[in-house]
């Protein structure tokens, strides 16, 4: 229990570099609504995906790519004792932070490229509900990297260990398009 704390103390003075370097921006946030994601614009690299509504992605197509504030979620998810506590409290924060992703979208000076979102978790149960489709990574070599990355924060986040010989999840992309964003959102898809 006192390594976790140390690991993300450790984290939450080595995030600012993290933000810094990958060029995470903050969603504009008020002390009544505050966000969860960080973005950026990023061009897609994998292979073709068709999304449930028609919404086709392709390489080099324009997204905007979540990441989770994870030194703050950590922290915050430090005090809840069980993981079905810990996944409720993400399910809402994130749910919660989506109508503030749409309107980052509607407002960008890039709104008319922008396809959708997209993400890379390994905590994929929950998303559906949320309006995310989840697809496998097809890289080898980039699925490998990103389960190395993301491993310490899947450990971090459970209440206990794993059991040795359980398998580890793998990360899989997660997307949204732009427009079921808005329906989820309920703003007006042509604003």
């Amino acid at each position: 229990m006192r390594v976790r704390l140390y690991v993300i103390s450790a984290w939450s003075i080595i995030d600012p570099l993290y933000f810094f370097f990958t060029r995470l921006h903050y969603l504009e946030q008020t002390k009544k609504n505050d966000t969860i994601f960080r973005v950026r614009l990023t061009r897609y690299k994998g292979r073709l995906v068709v999304l449930s509504d028609g919404t086709m992605i392709k390489k080099n197509d324009v997204l905007v790519k979540i990441h989770l504030h994870n030194a703050r979620l950590l922290k915050e998810l430090q005090s809840i004792d069980t993981d079905f506590k810990k996944a409720m409290l993400l399910y809402k924060k994130v749910k919660e932070s989506l109508p503030h992703l749409a309107l980052y979208i509607q407002r960008h000076k890039n709104k008319g490229e922008i396809k959708g979102i997209i993400g890379i978790t390994m905590l994929t149960k929950g998303c559906e509900r949320l309006g995310f489709e989840s697809y496998t990574i097809s890289s080898p070599t980039y699925k490998w990297f990103k389960k190395l990355a993301l491993y310490p924060i899947y450990l971090l986040s459970m209440s206990k260990l794993p059991p040795k010989g359980k398998k580890r999840p793998s990360p899989k992309y997660v997307f949204m398009s732009k427009e079921s964003l808005y329906e989820k959102s309920e703003l007006n898809k042509s604003g």
